[in-house]
C-alpha cells in the first residue's frame, strides 16, 4: 500500500529470505565465508547458528548462489522427522526412486548411496541443507552422520549444512554425538546487528527497493535499536508497520512517536509497555548507582581529609608553642 507513496519498487522490509536484500555486515560476511570454506573443503558438516531472526536462512540462500552449477541440493525445512521420514524426504528432494510405502531404512540408504556414487561419477556435488536443525533428534543426527561415511580418497560424497538456533550447539555437545561434532569443520554463530550497523542496514534495503533518501532519522534509529536489539526480522516487522503508519498519516519520515505506535501494534501494547518500563527501570538503576558512587566518593574524600586537617591543626599548634617559647626566651 505504501510503495507508491514513498516511490518504492519493492517491499523493502519483507521478512522473506531474499538474497538481494541481504545486508553484508561484518558478521554476515564472516558467516558466509565460513559456509563457503566448509563447502570448498569438501567436509562432512558445516554449521551456522544464531538467534531467531538474525538472518541464517538468508545467508544460506546467498550461499546457494555460489554453489557450482553441477550441484544437487536437498533442502529440508521441517526437521521434526523420524529416521525413516528423513530418508524418504531426502529421496524426494533428490528425486531418488524407492518402493511405494517402503519403511525399510536399509532400502532407503542403499538407494541414496547408489545415487551419491552415480552423482560423483558425473562430477556432481550433492548437498543436504537442514534448517531449524536444533529440532533434529539424536537418532536422526546419527543417521545423517552415517550417510556422510560414503567418501572417496579426496572428498565426501554428501555435504551437510545445518542451520539452527543456539540450542543446536548444546545438542551436538551430547556424548552420543561426539563423532558428528568432530566432523564439523566450519561453524559460525551469527549475532544480531550492532547499533552502528543499523543505519547501513536500513539504507541498503531502501536502496534495493528503489529509494535513496533517508526515511529514518537518527533518533528513530536509536529507538529502533532499543526496541529490536538489532535482530533483522524484528527490524523488518517494525519498519514495515511504521511505513504503513506514515502512509496513513501522510508523513514523509518515520518519527520516534510513529515507531512507538508501530511497536504497540507489532509487539502488542502490553509487551511494548513492559519494554518501555524496563528501559525506565534500567535508567533508574543507572542513576541510583551513580548517586551511590557519588556519595561514596564524597565520603572517602571527607574520611581522608579529616586526618589531614587534624595534622595541619596539630602542626599549627606546635608552631605556635615554639614561637611563644622563642619569644619568651628573647
Amino acid at each position: 500500500m505504501y510503495k507508491e507513496y514513498f516511490g518504492l519498487k519493492e517491499d523493502p522490509f519483507s521478512i522473506a529470505p531474499d538474497p538481494q536484500f541481504l545486508y553484508m555486515s561484518s558478521r554476515h560476511r564472516e558467516a558466509l565465508a565460513h559456509l563457503i570454506y566448509g563447502m570448498k573443503a569438501d567436509s562432512g558438516f558445516v554449521l551456522l547458528t544464531g538467534e531467531v531472526g538474525t538472518g541464517k536462512t538468508t545467508v544460506c540462500r546467498c550461499l546457494l548462489g555460489q554453489i557450482p552449477d553441477k550441484s544437487e541440493i536437498a533442502f529440508i525445512l521441517n526437521p521434526k522427522l523420524s529416521v525413516v521420514e528423513l530418508l524418504a524426504t531426502i529421496c524426494d528432494e533428490l528425486r531418488i526412486g524407492y518402493p511405494a510405502g517402503n519403511q525399510s531404512v536399509k532400502v532407503f540408504i542403499d538407494q541414496i548411496n547408489l545415487y551419491l556414487l552415480n552423482a560423483h561419477a558425473e562430477g556432481k556435488r550433492t548437498v543436504l541443507i537442514i534448517d531449524e536443525a536444533q529440532n533434529l533428534s539424536i537418532d536422526v543426527l546419527e543417521q545423517i552422520r552415517l550417510l556422510t561415511n560414503l567418501e572417496t580418497d579426496k572428498r565426501k560424497l554428501l555435504q551437510v549444512v545445518m542451520l539452527g538456533q543456539p540450542e543446536l550447539n548444546h545438542l551436538l555437545n551430547q556424548p552420543e554425538l561426539r563423532q558428528l561434532s568432530q566432523r564439523v569443520t566450519a561453524r559460525y554463530h551469527l549475532e544480531p546487528l550492532s547499533k552502528h550497523e543499523l543505519q547501513g542496514y536500513l539504507s541498503h534495503r531502501l536502496a534495493v527497493a528503489g529509494v535513496e533518501r533517508p526515511l529514518f532519522p537518527e533518533k528513530t534509529i536509536g529507538k529502533l535499536y532499543s526496541l529490536t536489539g538489532g535482530v533483522p526480522r524484528l527490524i523488518n516487522l517494525l519498519c514495515d508497520r511504521a511505513l504503513l503508519g506514515a502512509y496513513v498519516k501522510e508523513e514523509n519520515i518515520i518519527s520516534p512517536a510513529l515507531l512507538n505506535e508501530a511497536a504497540s501494534e507489532v509487539f502488542g501494547k502490553k509487551r511494548h509497555s513492559c519494554e518501555t518500563k524496563a528501559n525506565y527501570w534500567q535508567w533508574g538503576i543507572v542513576a541510583l548507582l551513580g548517586l551511590i558512587l557519588l556519595f561514596g566518593v564524597v565520603f572517602l574524600v571527607q574520611l581522608f581529609r579529616q586526618p589531614a586537617l587534624d595534622q595541619v591543626t596539630q602542626s599549627q599548634n606546635v608552631a605556635k608553642k615554639i614561637e611563644s617559647s622563642t619569644n619568651g626566651q628573647n
